[in-house]
């Protein structure tokens, strides 16, 4: 990180689901923001398919799982929350989802930007969703070339947003990480904005104790992994 941006810098959280952010990156969102940084989400999903209860219909699911993003986002100090409310397991790359990512980047003008690492199987541990993998790309894509390119979607110049150049991309879940953030002094706030969540989850104990052995380090503290990109221009 370098100190060329006046006032805070800026980074933008993009997540496919409610809950995605707060697994990736919650402690180190936490940690930045007490060292001045402000931060966004973006959800792309409604998360209407995040529960198995046959009784749990998506007009009571989606408003429900907003309300528990905007909960968990505030635990971390997060300024704001934007939904896409993209259909939950239907994420695609389309040009709209495209526009509507590069709109926000455009817009809000992130130094660093958060998301999925859009690889298929994640530490030869488990199979990365779909719509994870579906986010990484275009958010990729939207970083560069789509955000900084002027003919790319000339109708958000008509809407006063100029090229913007992002300057770093943190992508979680990534099977070949080369960036670390000790997230020791921020796992109650984790795991408190973690536990806004209840329609997700129901043993918040026994997850902390298979949480922190993935998140356990050697040394005995926590980190959170990152992939880190610095963009050369």
């Amino acid at each position: 990180m370098t100190d060329e941006q006046e006032g805070p810098k800026i980074g933008l959280v993009i997540s496919a689901h409610p809950d995605d952010s707060e697994f990736g990156a919650a402690g180190t969102v936490y940690t930045w923001v007490q060292q001045g940084w402000e931060f966004y989400y973006v959800i792309c999903t409604d998360g209407s398919k995040g529960s198995e209860d046959p009784d749990m219909t998506a007009d009571v699911l989606v408003p429900l799982r907003q309300k528990e993003q905007r909960a968990a986002a505030a635990v971390l100090g997060v300024k704001e929350v934007f939904f896409l409310n993209n259909v939950d397991g239907d994420l695609a790359y389309t040009k709209d989802f495209s526009r509507d990512i590069v709109r926000l980047i455009r817009r809000l003008k992130p130094y660093a930007v958060f998301s999925h690492d859009p690889n298929h199987i994640v530490r030869d541990m488990f199979i990365n969703h779909p719509d994870h993998r579906a986010a990484g790309t275009v958010v990729l894509d939207a970083v560069y070339p789509l955000a900084r390119n002027r003919p790319s979607f000339p109708e958000l110049l008509d809407e006063g947003l100029e090229p913007y150049s992002a300057k770093e991309v943190y992508l979680w879940t990534a099977s070949n990480t080369n960036f670390d953030v000790d997230i020791t002094d921020a796992l109650d706030k984790k795991f408190e904005a973690l536990a806004c969540h209840k329609s997700q989850i129901d043993d918040m104990e026994g997850m902390k104790e298979r949480l922190l052995q993935f998140w356990s380090d050697t040394d005995g503290t926590y980190k959170e992994r990152f992939r880190r990109i610095v963009l050369p221009f």
